[in-house]
């Protein structure tokens, strides 16, 4: 169990530095941000439909819409975005897993909530990706296998999730609750486990980007011969390494399916199944994450959701526009605040995460019949868990983002000093 977890936290620390190296190329290219200002065109209509008193979204509740539109939920995703993007670029690890909690929490049915963390990561993908920098690092074999296999995996999690809303929504939201409560509950309570084991010393709790040697079952699945063979790390490995296509394929799928159900990129899982499982190195497999996320992102929310009618555009644009100003945010705090503090904190999101989808299960369960509850306690229930969880990040946003101005002096005199003629470059 040890071991999965640090897997997890390595291959939440790697996608995390993918995404502060997106949100900067984001944020430093004109272009890149000419085309976000293009994208968020359409939110001007929200911004006169409140002036104008028009309907909450175009059309009114009399025509089709997935589910309610109101400003709180677009307002609401923005904050969710900051507070998504605080935590990757403070801790180094992804704040992904809060995203679709988080919307839920807010009204969003969760096929919806997924649908749009998943279109929200591949705009991001799109307009910020260096992927061009990273081909070096790509074993065009081992890509090709993983995303066949993310192509079965995204077509089965997309299929299961629709087929679950439209036969009961309350199911489909209690599966993907369910879900999310064992994925936070795991992490949460090693995060917590760790921050509590570290105070004191001078750990700062960094995990490394995979074994330093070949597990045990890499070893072994590596000496299955099966067709076609893949050849892979030949830089760092006389002659390479070779695995079965076969096992890669699979990989792809289970991380494909994964990330359709869960409204995730993939990377948390893609990370240690390559490292710990198959054998490859860290290397290849940041250069090969990228390079899934884009299409396994862009394959599950186009074609699984968007064309359907699962995804709140507007929410999308909201959650980028907020992470992309909370990663710079939070990544700068990184210089004036210590680590131990803001890994406690992350510890303390996650279990808030935790809670907060542990509370909404029992109104779904009693909804469905499966249990006795009356209507009123289960959604007392579910309240005081989306209000622990708002609190609680609120708290953590609220309190990088006041450590981040109280900085401003000591970063810049850093920044002057390693630029002492105010030159740029």
């Amino acid at each position: 169990m040890r071991v999965m977890y640090e897997a997890l936290m390595s291959a939440s620390r790697a996608h995390a530095k993918w995404e502060l190296e997106m949100s900067n190329n984001i944020i430093r290219s004109r272009k890149h941000l000419l085309i976000l200002a293009v994208m968020l065109l359409p939110l001007i209509i929200p911004a006169i439909g409140q002036a104008a008193d028009l309907p909450g979204f175009i059309g009114g509740k009399n025509a089709y819409g997935p589910s309610h539109f109101t400003p709180v939920m677009f307002y609401g995703s923005m904050v969710v975005g900051v507070c998504a993007g605080l935590i990757t670029g403070c801790i180094g690890a992804g704040g992904g897993f809060i995203i679709t909690p988080a919307l839920m929490s807010l009204g969003v049915k969760g096929i919806l909530a997924v649908g749009t963390d998943q279109f929200h990561i591949f705009a991001k993908a799109i307009m910020g990706t260096v992927i061009h920098k990273k081909l070096g690092n790509v074993n065009v074999a081992l890509a090709v296998a993983f995303l066949v296999g993310s192509g079965v995996g995204v077509t089965a999690g997309g299929t299961l999730n629709r087929a679950l809303f439209n036969a009961n929504p309350v199911l489909s939201d209690f599966m993907i609750s369910a879900v999310y409560v064992i994925m936070l509950g795991f992490l949460g309570v090693y995060s917590m486990h760790d921050f509590i084991k570290s105070r004191g010393s001078d750990k700062q709790g960094d995990v490394h980007g995979g074994p330093s040697g070949v597990t045990p079952l890499a070893q072994k699945l590596q000496s299955i011969n099966l067709a076609p063979m893949i050849t892979f790390d030949e830089d760092l490995t006389p002659g390479g390494r070779k695995i079965s296509g076969w096992f890669v394929a699979f990989c792809g799928c289970v991380v494909g399916f994964a990330a359709a159900i869960m409204g995730v990129g993939g990377g948390f899982l893609t990370f240690p199944m390559f490292v710990y499982g198959l054998g490859v190195s860290s290397f290849t497999t940041v250069g090969t994450d990228i390079l899934q996320i884009i299409f396994t992102a862009g394959y599950s929310s186009i074609a699984q959701y968007a064309i359907y009618g699962y995804i709140f555009y507007t929410l999308a644009m909201g959650m980028l526009v907020g992470s992309l100003l909370g990663i710079q945010i939070g990544a700068a705090t990184t210089k004036v605040v210590p680590g131990i503090y803001i890994r406690g904190f992350y510890a303390i999101a996650i279990m808030a995460g935790f809670v907060n989808r542990l509370f909404a299960l029992p109104e779904k369960m009693s909804s469905m019949g499966y249990i006795s509850l009356s209507s009123s306690t289960g959604a007392l229930l579910a309240s005081i868990g989306t209000w622990i969880f708002f609190a609680l990040v609120f708290i953590f946003a609220g309190w990088i983002i006041l450590a981040f101005i109280k900085g401003i002096p000591t970063l810049r005199a850093e920044s002057a000093a390693v630029n002492p003629e105010g030159g740029s470059h």
